[in-house]
């Protein structure tokens, strides 16, 4: 594809200016330089040797990312691309000299932390690059003052940005004939945070305008990225060992309704990929958009190789406080999309998202709210009080007082933590497949057809493996599982797996030249571009 990184040489601030001379004037400067001798002093020895350099190959990068798993796969895909030019990726903050700090605008607390890590550097005396969607939305905010930003279609170009001697700020947008591009390239090597999942973000931005999303802001509207190059990242992914692959957007119902296709079209492309045992999970939805694919997506997620599980938010079971959100539908319709979805894929998964306190809501809303989560007992349940983000329309509204939204997210807590969701399954045989450590490095952590969690005992030879359990515990958020003896057990990547850390295949299009790193191979002109930013 044309260099789209080309276009984002306009946006690096500063390069040049009108007051700068011209090249005649700088000629006629060079005749009237006198060389001076530089005095060398030595090293004392014993003494380390102080440089600002910011040379690959000298530099350990610590990389921390907030946020939704779009975000996380932005964080892999800039990791990768440092590693591959030459800079260490370290996981000890304390070691790094340079910490890339990857936002989320999300809620307040997110940001609080992310602004929070960037004082902590600089009172380190840490080189911060920042990127994510808070610097996208707000570049111009005063704790980002003089920072150097990674915007979110940016990605592409995270090493130079980490290369410079001064502060860069890319923030444009990625076109190609006058229309907008997706984020990150796929074909850009990456480092995943556990080298048996991969993460795909088949589309960027979305097509709503809801009143309290500061996202919006960052990543814009819909840009789908062709069926062609999702299905030869998941080919190349699987040719990496990994077994399971993520989909995920801000709105993934939506995919392909900027280019002429649609989401059932691109996932009966993705299965043709998928090796018997490894599985696929489909990410967050919003009702308006997969209302129009129901049939479609019931035979989907039937499919051996798709996961049972679709993310759904509602956000409230208040029409009015929808209205409010301008979220583009009633609560009538996720009740047909959820009940539609749970006759016909017996057993499937639905999550779903719930803000509490938005403003207006009164407490009739409140109680619909409530209703709605008496009824459907919903097993994975994301509760978010509600922040008002700075130049959303909701952040202008009459705000909920602040103890009635703590006191109403209490009790929506207490209602969904009143009802224990995997007590019938004890006894069951599931099949499941195994990809992570439990958080108390006790347990791996399985998932099974319906992509509820189910931990197993921590023996190495189960680590990506597809097995046969007996349910004989379950918790809150999880349940327990004793493997089969003499089970057939699947392996399903058909390649063994990268090491943690390791980086994924290099492109071809991702070359740098010799001269320190400082320049960017483009594949539209066939020559490397100086960025010019040591």
């Amino acid at each position: 594809m044309p260099s789209a990184c080309d276009s984002l040489l306009d946006d690096i601030e500063d390069m040049v200016t009108s007051h700068d001379p011209t090249p005649h004037e700088r000629q006629f400067a060079r005749r009237n330089i006198v060389p001076r001798p530089r005095k060398h002093q030595l090293q004392p020895a014993g003494e380390e040797l102080q440089t600002d350099s910011v040379i690959p190959g000298t530099q350990k990068v610590w990389v921390r990312t907030w946020g939704c798993s779009h975000n996380s796969s932005d964080g892999e895909y800039m990791a990768g691309q440092l590693a591959a030019s030459g800079y260490k990726i370290t996981e000890n903050p304390s070691d790094a000299d340079l910490w890339l700090l990857n936002s989320c605008t999300v809620k307040n607390p997110a940001e609080d932390h992310f602004r929070n890590s960037i004082k902590k550097a600089q009172e380190q005396n840490k080189k911060v690059v920042v990127a994510g969607c808070v610097p996208q939305a707000q570049p111009r905010t005063e704790y980002l003052k003089d920072l150097s930003i990674i915007g979110v279609n940016c990605v592409c170009v995270c090493v130079c940005v980490c290369v410079a001697g001064h502060s860069v700020r890319l923030l444009g947008q990625k076109k190609e004939k006058g229309k907008r591009l997706g984020g990150a390239r796929l074909d850009l090597p990456k480092i995943r945070k556990n080298p048996l999942i991969e993460i795909i973000s088949i589309n960027t931005g979305c097509l709503n305008a809801c009143t309290y999303c500061k996202t919006k802001h960052a990543r814009g509207d819909l840009a789908s990225y062709p069926i062609e190059e999702l299905v030869e990242r998941a080919r190349q992914s699987f040719q990496e060992g990994i077994c399971e692959i993520w989909l995920t957007s801000e709105d993934t119902g939506a995919y392909g309704r900027d280019i002429g296709t649609d989401l059932p079209s691109l996932l009966w492309e993705l299965v043709k990929e998928i090796p018997e045992g490894a599985m696929l999970r489909l990410g967050m939805t919003n009702p308006p958009y997969i209302l129009e694919h129901l049939e479609e997506m019931v035979r989907i997620l039937q499919h051996p190789r798709v996961y049972g599980f679709l993310h759904v938010p509602v956000q409230s079971a208040s029409d009015s406080v929808l209205m409010d959100m301008k979220r583009e539908y009633c609560c009538a319709d996720f009740r047909r999309v959820t009940d539609f979805l749970q006759e016909r894929v017996p057993g499937i998964t639905i999550a779903t998202d719930i803000i509490c306190g938005f403003p207006g809501e009164t407490e009739e809303d409140f109680e619909q709210t409530m209703e709605l989560v008496r009824q459907y007992r919903f097993p994975s349940l994301f509760i978010n009080q509600f922040y008002p983000r700075p130049g959303t329309p909701a952040a202008k509204m009459e705000q909920v007082p602040a103890h009635v939204k703590k006191q109403r997210t209490k009790e929506l807590s207490a209602l969904f933590h009143s009802y224990k969701p995997y007590d019938h399954k004890i006894g069951e045989r599931q099949r499941v497949l195994v990809t992570e450590d439990s958080f108390d490095s006790q347990h791996y952590v399985a998932h099974n057809k319906f992509y509820e969690q189910v931990l197993v005992p921590k023996k190495p030879e189960l680590k990506g493996k597809m097995v046969e359990v007996d349910i004989y515990e379950a918790g809150k958020h999880y349940m327990k599982g004793r493997p089969v003896e003499d089970a057939r057990v699947f392996t399903p990547s058909i390649a063994q797996p990268l090491q943690k850390g390791q980086v994924s295949g290099l492109p071809q299009c991702f070359r740098f030249c010799k001269c320190n790193m400082t320049c960017f191979f483009s594949s539209a002109h066939g020559h490397f571009i100086p960025f010019s930013l040591a």
